[in-house]
């Protein structure tokens, strides 16, 4: 059962009269289990209904949050960077969907 948890888990275990067993990892073992954490909160946010998708979210972003810290970044480095690439780029709110490009070339698609 070795996943990734969030830091209170532990005493919200015990405080339900049980007893966890944790372990604890960093450097590129923490990065890696941040991925897999990742991946596991994005499927569930893919499975949630309307009621549960602001949850599902706020795990992925909790996620995402610490793998950035991981790399030096913080929350405000987030939005300036999603801000410029927004200003730059737009957003997703259109719902556009690239189905071919006629002329080839490099077009950036991120």
């Amino acid at each position: 059962m070795s996943k990734l948890v969030r830091d209170l888990i532990p005493e919200i275990i015990r405080a339900s009269g049980r007893e966890p067993s944790i372990s604890f990892v960093d450097g590129q073992d923490r990065v890696s289990a941040l991925f897999d954490k990742f991946d596991e909160e994005l499927s569930e946010l893919r499975l949630a209904d309307d009621e549960a998708v602001l949850e599902e979210a706020a795990d992925v972003y909790e996620v995402l949050l610490s793998l950035l810290a991981h790399h030096g970044f913080s929350r405000l480095d987030l939005d300036m960077a999603a801000a410029q690439k927004r200003a730059e780029r737009g957003g997703f709110g259109a719902g556009v969907v690239l189905d071919s490009v006629s002329n080839p070339g490099s077009l950036p698609m991120n």
